[in-house]
């Protein structure tokens, strides 16, 4: 499958995700593994969402900001390689949700994620997966997610 002309059909337009500023790379490769540094679902500078799963952000806005999250991990690993079909599998995601004590829905949330990954790469290149809840996450986002990805050889 071409996963370049996979995002084309599906309209989906890639963020430039640059870590310039950062004391950290948005991700680091070992042999034929990617492992991408958690993405936010940062929007042009500045967060679609904030706050807390279960009280400030409804369970659809969690499972937008998990869509972007994925779409800024793939801009990050589109930069860091040049080209999506170099991709062979995604290996595992984590996902981590900031949620009220009562919340339980975290996989409902990192649910939107996968399937938009499921969409791009094919049911049949499912991925490990965790989906956690957290007290808070950095900047206020109510989602954060990181990434494996194995690259052809």
């Amino acid at each position: 499958m071409n996963f370049e002309q996979r995002l084309a059909d599906l309209n989906i337009e890639l963020p430039v995700v640059l870590d310039k500023h950062l004391p950290f790379s948005s991700g680091v490769i070992v042999d034929n593994l990617v492992y991408l540094s958690g993405q936010t679902c940062l929007m042009e500078g500045g967060m679609k969402y904030t706050g807390v799963v279960g009280s400030s952000v409804t369970i659809q806005q969690a499972e937008e900001a998990a869509e972007i999250c994925i779409l800024n991990l793939l801009g990050a690993l589109k930069e860091m390689i040049g080209d999506l079909n170099k991709v062979k599998k995604v290996v595992k995601v984590n996902g981590y949700v900031a949620s009220e004590k009562t919340f339980t829905d975290q996989p409902q949330v990192i649910n939107a994620a996968t399937n938009l990954l499921n969409k791009i790469f094919g049911e049949d290149n499912q991925h490990a997966r965790a989906a956690i809840g957290v007290a808070s996450l950095p900047m206020g986002t109510p989602v954060e997610i990181e990434m494996i990805v194995e690259l052809r050889k």
